[in-house]
């Protein structure tokens, strides 16, 4: 009998049933090949069976008749018998490498693809680990179960029934005592699984904590080498060190005993059923030895298969929970948008608005009527909040009854404490969120018109917390502008002052950046993020705290650069510099989510209210 693995806790689905027609959608794709997995299998299976079988003649003719050409047959036989099992098992197990393989790429293609249609709201509740293991631990679950799991199932089922009838047919009594001892043997295999899965689970939740602790202290060991906490850490991960050595001794104590003790037990069994089957020989019940022979061939065949089958079992049920848990993603709602208007190329002929093929530097709103005809709005940058109320989760507001306004070529900026409500009103802008009392209009067109895409498209983003891809500066930049030129390209770097820092890169704009550009500096970082946004030629710009990570020198030269590209555009700032914020058309002052003051700087600090405390208080913003 062969080794039992260890017992671990096992992930069980909510809904087994469901979860594998779901599954099933997919090999559909695959009908053709799993006709030939199960043949396969069968084939296998029966082929063991009858080699088993046949041992029962090649004895009888050793010990009586001796009938070497009879001996012979047999023998190639049983060689054809065993030949053709594994050809069989080859090409199932093949097979169903093909069949795994592709399922489980299909299944990460509709993930990815439905992850790009998935609401901002969803990632902000989701940790970006839990999302991973959707492509990682559950799909690999997966393919274990397609690719070994449910083929040894129905392997080893085959093989449990197949067999039986065989030990039926050379001796019922026998079968009747092989089977007594299966069930003492599966008695100790619960009991011993059942200590060993608690011990397991004790050892999950002290690896857990062990990677928890190992990874903060890996990502704070600035911090812990600044306040010299090396030796607090390090006693406190030997005592999370330690918890995780007692309760892994005591899950593998239980799971390595096991293996001992169904190996003992095996062969007492074997040893048994020997005695028990001379014993019917000598009293004459079984009339050869040949029948003992090959009945002791199938009473290892008749352990092993159920052996397996509860180990796989566990294997399938956890699988099938990764499986759920796929599935629970890919049933999330996408992202909605009854939006239909579209963002067009337009031009001016004789007093109106035409669509344009090419670029001419202008965009138009093209508005679909009743009629089958379209209407257009050209697209200047007006952008106006009114009485939106707006909150992240029920009961709990954000923006109180908001009402604001920007005008094509103002420059607007929000000031206030953290949580007053000011990333908020950019996160509603671009509609990642939709307003749900009141309203947002761009160009007098309410936003929930227009087409998420379109309306992105005439935005860009430039946020504190910089993301840069794996790939060279050069299509960094271009992301913001998949069309971009490298003439482009270098204008908008110039524009953001980054060309200067960029030419002195080892290979300049083909410099490869890797780790989310960690080669680079956090200024040089945010750099190419404007630079990013200033590619895309937007007409409304939207900045938070995009030069928080820029020295006051450096800052003060994007800003020069960037006055060009705010020209004529409509331009939100959320900065804590007072060097940003001095300079716009409009400064609102938020708090709770109110607006409480507008005006440009003059006018606010003439208010002496609430803006004027937190510049004659302090030289930044918070």
């Amino acid at each position: 009998m062969p080794p039992v693995r260890s017992t671990k806790p096992v992930r069980k689905p909510k809904n087994a049933a469901k979860t594998i027609k779901r599954i099933l959608t997919y090999l559909l794709d695959y009908k053709v090949l799993l006709v030939f997995v199960a043949l396969g299998i069968i084939f296998s299976s029966v082929a063991a069976i009858a080699g088993n079988f046949l041992l029962k003649p090649v004895i009888n003719n050793l010990t009586t008749s001796r009938n070497m050409s009879k001996l012979i047959k047999t023998l190639i036989t049983m060689g054809v018998f065993y030949s053709l099992g594994i050809v069989g098992t080859y090409t199932y197990n093949r097979l169903m490498l093909t069949i795994s393989s592709g399922t489980l790429k299909k299944i990460r293609v509709d993930l990815f693809k439905h992850m790009q249609s998935l609401p901002i709201k969803y990632f902000d509740t989701h940790t970006h680990g839990e999302l991973m293991s959707r492509f990682t631990s559950d799909t690999d679950t997966l393919r274990e179960m397609l690719s070994h799991g449910i083929p040894n199932l129905f392997s080893s089922a085959i093989s449990v029934t197949g067999v039986f009838f065989a030990m039926l047919i050379l001796s019922p009594i026998l079968t009747v005592f092989v089977v007594l001892m299966l069930v003492i043997m599966l008695y100790v295999i619960k009991i011993i699984g059942a200590k060993s899965s608690v011990y397991f689970k004790a050892q999950q939740k002290a690896i857990g904590k062990a990677s928890g602790y190992i990874e903060e202290m890996i990502e704070g060991q600035k911090v812990v080498k600044v306040f010299c906490h090396e030796d607090k850490v390090k006693s406190d991960f030997d005592e999370i060190n330690e918890n995780l050595c007692k309760a892994a001794t005591s899950a593998h104590t239980c799971a390595n005993i096991l293996m001992p003790i169904m190996g003992n037990l095996s062969y007492m069994h074997y040893a048994l059923t020997a005695a028990a089957g001379a014993f019917l020989v000598i009293n004459g019940v079984i009339a050869d030895l040949g029948t003992i022979g090959s009945f002791l061939q199938f009473t290892r065949s008749f352990s092993q298969p159920i052996t397996q089958i509860s180990q796989q079992f566990n294997s399938v049920l956890s699988a099938l929970a990764g499986a759920e848990r796929i599935f629970e993603l890919l049933d999330e709602k996408c992202e909605e948008d009854n939006g239909t208007i579209t963002l067009v190329k337009a031009k001016k002929e004789n007093g109106r608005i035409l669509e344009s093929d090419t670029y001419t530097g202008e965009w138009a709103w093209k508005i679909p009527e009743k009629s089958g005809d379209f209407s257009y709005i050209m697209l200047k940058g007006d952008v106006r909040f009114h009485n939106v109320v707006f909150g992240y989760e029920e009961n709990k507001t954000v923006l109180n009854n908001v009402s604001l306004y920007a005008k094509p070529g103002q420059k607007i900026a929000f000031v206030g404490s953290t949580g007053a409500g000011k990333t908020t009103i950019t996160n509603l802008i671009n509609r990642f969120y939709d307003v749900p009392d009141g309203k947002i209009t761009y160009d007098g067109i309410n936003i929930n018109k227009i087409k998420k895409a379109d309306l992105r498209r005439s935005l860009a983003f430039v946020l504190q917390d910089t993301h840069l891809f794996t790939g060279t500066v050069k299509e960094n930049i271009r992301y913001g502008k998949l069309d971009a030129t490298d003439e482009e390209i270098i204008n908008a770097a110039k524009l953001a002052n980054a060309h200067s820092f960029i030419m002195h890169l080892p290979n300049g704009y083909d410099t490869v950046l890797t780790a989310d550009g960690a080669n680079l500096s956090q200024g040089q970082r945010q750099l190419l993020s404007i630079a990013r946004a200033a590619v895309a030629n937007p007409p409304v710009l939207v900045l938070d705290e995009a030069t928080s990570s820029i020295d006051t020198r450096t800052e003060s030269l994007i800003e020069k650069g960037m006055d060009s590209l705010m020209k004529g555009r409509t331009v939100f700032v959320i900065a804590h510099r007072l060097s940003t914020v001095r300079n716009s058309n409009a400064i609102m002052v938020l708090e709770n989510g109110e607006v409480i003051e507008r005006g440009d700087h003059n006018e606010l600090m003439a208010q002496k209210g609430k803006y004027y405390s937190l510049y004659t208080g302090a030289f930044e913003l918070s």
